[in-house]
């Protein structure tokens, strides 16, 4: 990346593997990106504060439906750990004008959760469309807001076949109030994470969504379409007098796997045995996580 002389990075979330269970992992993130040669934008991800609100009928009871050992109401975000993202890295959502294009990144999960940091969110993307405009505006978010159109029905998590649907997407209606909202903003590129395998460039109502592939992690996913692309790497975009082009650049180091750093997936903090790591001497979970 500091090869190809960029005035910026725009980073769409997960830069921890268990943010969320140590402290020193968001730090240590935080002292990888000030060694780049640019300036860093950062919106958290899962990994990072935790996984979007599991609801079932109003409760928030304990799912395994893969039977993987997930426990996803354990592993809901809280508002102290999106504090602590907060404390490291700024703001959870923002926007500026760079060379009269606008950039814009918010993490989607807050929607619906009830959390306090959810009226900012809202308030952040309500203002987007009266917001001064540009020649182009760019926007970051860490989750699909849908997985093939935005008129997906509301995927249950309970149902085996429709649960990795529900995992990597934003839920109705808050998916389509934030569709609305990239529209009236004027939104012409939008880059979304999560998923570890990329896809196709994708035009939706003028909007051209760039599901990227992970910059270093396994892949996900890749047996269900046959054009993903689950190879390591970064986007480059370069704006020119013809519009925003953008290039998709491949790591150096395309390995096969990535050593495991303790249990895979999203077990209970206590079954978290980092014993097991590559990384010698494990961490130990914080006393608070």
């Amino acid at each position: 990346m500091s090869a190809i002389d960029a005035e910026f990075l725009l980073h769409g979330g997960d830069l921890t593997r268990d943010g969320q269970t140590h402290e020193y992992e968001i730090q240590q993130a935080q002292q990888d990106l000030a060694e780049l040669p640019f300036a860093v934008h950062v919106i958290p991800g899962n990994m990072d504060v935790g996984n979007k609100h599991t609801h079932v009928n109003g409760n928030k009871p304990r799912w395994d439906p893969q039977g993987l050992g997930w426990h996803d109401p354990d592993l809901n975000m809280t508002s102290e750990r999106l504090e602590l993202f907060a404390s490291y890295f700024g703001p959870l959502q923002w926007t500026f004008v760079h060379r009269n294009v606008r950039f814009t990144g918010f993490y989607a999960a807050l929607a619906g959760t009830g959390l306090p940091q959810e009226d900012a969110f809202w308030t952040l993307l309500e203002s987007l469309p009266h917001l001064p405009g540009t020649d182009h505006h760019v926007a970051v978010m860490h989750y699909w807001p849908f997985m093939e159109s935005p008129e997906e029905p509301d995927w249950d998590l309970t149902r085996g076949e429709e649960w990795d649907n529900w995992y990597f997407s934003i839920n109705p209606p808050h998916r389509q109030r934030i569709w609305k909202l990239l529209q009236k903003a004027r939104v012409k590129l939008l880059f979304c994470g999560h998923v570890h395998t990329g896809r196709p460039p994708q035009t939706v109502d003028g909007i051209r969504i760039y599901r990227t592939p992970a910059a270093g992690n396994t892949a996900q996913l890749q047996e269900r379409w046959p054009d993903a692309d689950t190879r390591f790497g970064f986007h480059r975009c370069e704006v020119t007098a013809r519009g925003i082009q953008v290039e998709f650049v491949p790591g150096a180091d395309q390995c096969a796997e990535f050593g495991t750093y303790g249990p895979l997936g999203h077990p209970p903090v206590a079954e978290r045995n980092y014993s097991v790591a590559r990384q010698h001497p494990p961490l130990e979970p914080d006393d608070n996580a």
